[in-house]
């Protein structure tokens, strides 16, 4: 059990002291008729419609706090793999091959999620790439949080490259994740795993395949012939033009670690070449903290109908009695 809003019960604090008012009230009312040698009222005590409206007014109190039944979920997750999943965010990436169509980082966007849900035991995080390697999530268990992310940060330009040039992406700039900071000390087997279509400024495979000494990199090429990047209008932007080195640099980019590049249709085969470069590992019971939450606020509200259903009842209940005595 938890409570989505606590604060919100002290709406209570705010009816306890007309409460405390009326039952000071009642309490002087009955002393009085005993002084007096009065009867109580037919229809009860006004102590029964004092408990009546306390428990409505606590029930409300209780939904306001909307009171949840929370469940955690358990999973499995490897002590000692780790996987970063970096897209290519450059403006060659809103190429599609019609203005309708879904652009590469659209299928680079579903690739990644596809990719990730294969390997629901490890840590994933996400990094955009231009001219240089940005993190948006570092690796983490949680599946919720890394489709979040992927479905709300990812985007062209988001953020925008350091300097403005033709060739905005340099793939050179991939050779710094293996020191920046994006795994863990504890991730002995670490991937990292490229969406890009290629069109990169030249870079030097060998740094980079120094850079990834002991970390496995697989690269996937999104990009299709034909494709243009549209403007709003639906016109192709003049200033584009596809490179027709782009499947080299591809090659030459999976080729720094002794790798392929694999096409946005070859998922499986490039699902299978992560699940290598990961092995096998230990593993630890882990709460995620994505929670399934079912609130009771609506019926407990439902619930404080009743003492105020009583009491309205009983009220026209005594005013009809009072009308037949008058008759």
């Amino acid at each position: 059990m938890t409570f989505l809003t606590p604060l919100a019960a002290l709406v209570a604090l705010a009816v306890a002291l007309p409460l405390l008012a009326v039952a000071l009230g009642i309490r002087r009312a009955a002393s009085v008729r005993r002084v007096l040698r009065l009867h109580a009222p037919r229809h009860g005590t006004d102590l029964v419609a004092l408990g009546a409206l306390v428990g409505a007014f606590a029930l409300l109190a209780i939904a306001a706090a909307q009171p949840a039944l929370a469940h955690d979920t358990q999973q499995r997750v490897r002590t000692d793999a780790q996987v970063l999943f970096v897209l290519d965010t450059s403006r060659s990436m809103a190429a599609a091959l019609t203005p309708t169509s879904p652009t590469r980082l659209d299928r680079a966007v579903r690739a990644a999620a596809a990719l990730r849900a294969s390997i629901p035991s490890v840590e994933a995080g996400i990094a955009t790439l231009t001219d240089r390697v940005l993190p948006d999530l570092l690796p983490v268990a949680d599946r919720p949080s890394f489709d979040a992310t992927l479905a709300r940060s990812v985007g062209i330009d988001q953020p925008p490259p350091r300097f403005v040039a033709v060739r905005a992406t340099d793939c050179g700039a991939l050779a710094a994740i293996p020191a920046a900071g994006f795994f863990a000390p504890t991730a002995k087997h670490r991937v990292v795993v490229v969406f890009t279509d290629g069109e990169s400024r030249p870079f030097d495979p060998g740094a980079l395949g120094r850079a990834f000494a002991g970390v496995g990199l697989v690269v996937v090429g999104v990009r299709g012939d034909g494709e243009a990047v549209f403007l709003p209008s639906g016109r192709p932007e003049p200033g584009y033009r596809s490179d027709p080195a782009a499947a080299a640099a591809l090659a030459t980019l999976a080729g720094a670690t002794n790798g392929r590049a694999f096409g946005e249709s070859d998922l499986r085969a490039a699902s299978t070449k992560v699940q290598q470069l990961l092995g096998r590992g230990p593993t630890a019971a882990v709460i995620s903290r994505s929670r399934q939450e079912t609130t009771l606020a609506p019926y407990i509200a439902l619930a404080a109908l009743g003492p105020l259903a009583f009491l309205l009842r009983r009220r026209t209940g005594g005013a009809k009695r009072r009308t037949l005595a008058v008759r």
